[in-house]
């Protein structure tokens, strides 16, 4: 898992940096595919219940699943690139927020500092022995507080030899008994916060998840690890890999984000 994770990551880094003005999506999953393959890997994504590329790329409205295509990003885009890798027997699950050229407008870089830090809170809550369920009340309270909303419809998930498994991990309020966590546990956490509504429409292409209202819309997730102690993300950047400006201006954690211990 620890193989799997620290490349997905770096699948993540390299298809990162190619998002600029211009370039398409279809060449971010160009990049994505040949490193993972390159490395030994096959992208999970691909041929996943019928998605026909390796990674997903979820722009502006897109809450999740957006399908790689051959539209240019233009200067302003938020895009959430979102790589899985298959290594060694088992998944590795991560995604992150870019903004396309300079910059983008004050609204959407709200929407992406909340839904960092609130990504954040819920992580830095896991330890052994606590619910699961408690993970989305935490998520709801935070972004709800500031006039945002956050996805019902998708979850976070476990994850190990199998890309989605029990337990399911969900980003609102809600008393499910999906378990407490333990040492040794693999899973994810991926809130998708909305400007506007959270409720969604489904494109023709029966994959890419849209805001109903046509707001916009950002996600952060990693692959965690239970430990004895606290949680480690397996997904977590390395040194050298870039430090965003909303990792910078975390009310919760400033910097790269390395797991909270006891």
């Amino acid at each position: 898992m620890e193989r799997a994770g620290k490349l997905a990551r770096q699948c993540l880094e390299v298809g990162g940096a190619a998002i600029k003005p211009g370039v398409t999506t279809e060449e971010i999953d160009r990049i994505v595919h040949q490193e993972c393959l390159s490395n030994g890997a096959y992208p999970s994504p691909l041929n996943y219940h019928g998605f026909p590329k390796s990674c997903c790329t979820s722009v502006n409205e897109v809450i999740c699943h957006g399908i790689p295509d051959a539209r240019p990003l233009q200067s302003g885009d938020i895009v959430n690139l979102d790589v899985t890798v298959f290594k060694d027997g088992v998944h590795g699950d991560c995604s992150e927020m870019f903004v396309v050229g300079e910059e983008t407008d004050t609204a959407s870089q709200e929407l992406i500092q909340v839904t960092y830090d609130c990504w954040l809170k819920a992580m830095e809550f896991c330890r052994p022995g606590r619910a699961y369920s408690d993970i989305g009340g935490i998520i709801e309270e935070y972004v709800s507080a500031r006039g945002f909303s956050t996805v019902r419809a998708f979850c976070g998930h476990g994850i190990g030899s199998v890309f989605h498994t029990n337990p399911n991990v969900l980003h609102y309020k809600n008393s499910e008994p999906n378990g407490k966590m333990e040492p040794g546990h693999t899973f994810t956490i991926e809130p998708m916060i909305c400007a506007g509504t959270q409720k969604h429409v489904t494109w023709p292409d029966k994959w890419t998840a849209a805001t109903k209202d046509g707001g916009r819309t950002a996600q952060f997730e990693h692959t965690l690890l239970i430990e004895e102690n606290g949680v480690r993300p397996l997904t977590g950047k390395r040194e050298g890999d870039r430090v965003q400006w909303w990792e910078e201006r975390s009310e919760v954690h400033k910097g790269i984000w390395t797991g909270s211990f006891d």
